[in-house]
């Protein structure tokens, strides 16, 4: 199905060197909308080396980043946000004694004649929030009183908001409780299916297998095997994060 379409996102031949550390090796990977991608791996494989090269946060020695139709040599933050990527990190960066509609607009807020306007942000935070379907009631909560799953959901809202297209997620659900994982990872397949690319980084293969599209796995630097989900087990993946095969 993803040959047939055109990718979002086309990363290809990337290389990164820390001194003699070969951090990545020639990885080449197509990431497209509507679907999840699961980039998984052991630590050390590569994986936040090539987030923080396409969030701009790192320069590539070699290799190119295609955005649609733009091919790029390197990204910085304030670009990879204008090309439509946006990165949910594990700490989600919001501000935990601002309410919600706050942290959806930081740095963006409406304003008239100097002054803002709260309650044409309370609506528009509120009709963000529902189309995504997220469970927060009250918009005007402090960020810090929410539970992990409905923190996760305002950091998606800030970056749709904000214009992403491609959402790259790390580690999602890291300590969170069973029905809060269970609300974000629904989370992430309700934005694929609206048409947005999503990439997902997550040591949890159980829910890799339940939520992605694709999976790529790294080793060492390099992206040693693409699946499409449907057409491989839990027990391959693990021997090819290992380095193991089961022959």
């Amino acid at each position: 199905m993803s040959s047939k379409k055109v990718p979002f996102l086309r990363i290809k031949n990337i290389h990164k060197n820390f001194g003699h550390i070969q951090a990545l090796q020639g990885v080449s990977m197509e990431a497209y909308r509507g679907e999840v991608l699961a980039i998984v791996g052991d630590n050390g494989a590569g994986k936040s080396t090539l987030i923080k090269i396409l969030s701009g946060v790192l320069t590539p020695d070699t290799g190119t980043i295609q955005i649609e139709n733009d091919i790029y040599r390197s990204l910085t933050p304030r670009k990879a946000i204008d090309a439509g990527i946006s990165t949910v990190y594990q700490d989600l960066a919001l501000g935990n004694t601002m309410d919600v509609k706050s942290n959806l607009f930081l740095g963006s807020e409406m304003t008239r004649r100097g002054f803002l306007q709260k309650k044409r942000m309370d609506e528009e935070a509120r009709k963000l929030i529902g189309s995504l379907e997220i469970n927060i009631p009250d918009v005007t909560v402090p960020v810090g009183s929410l539970s992990g799953g409905q923190r996760q959901g305002v950091a998606v809202a800030r970056l749709v908001h904000n214009g992403g297209r491609l959402l790259i997620f790390d580690e999602p659900t890291a300590a969170m409780g069973l029905n809060e994982s269970s609300a974000v990872l629904k989370l992430i397949k309700r934005l694929a299916a609206e048409g947005f690319a999503v990439i997902v980084i997550s040591h949890n293969l159980p829910q890799v297998f339940h939520i992605s599209d694709r999976i790529c796995v790294m080793r060492q630097g390099k992206a040693v095997k693409e699946f499409m989900t449907c057409d491989t087990t839990m027990d391959i993946v693990v021997s090819l994060i290992t380095g193991v095969t089961t022959q």
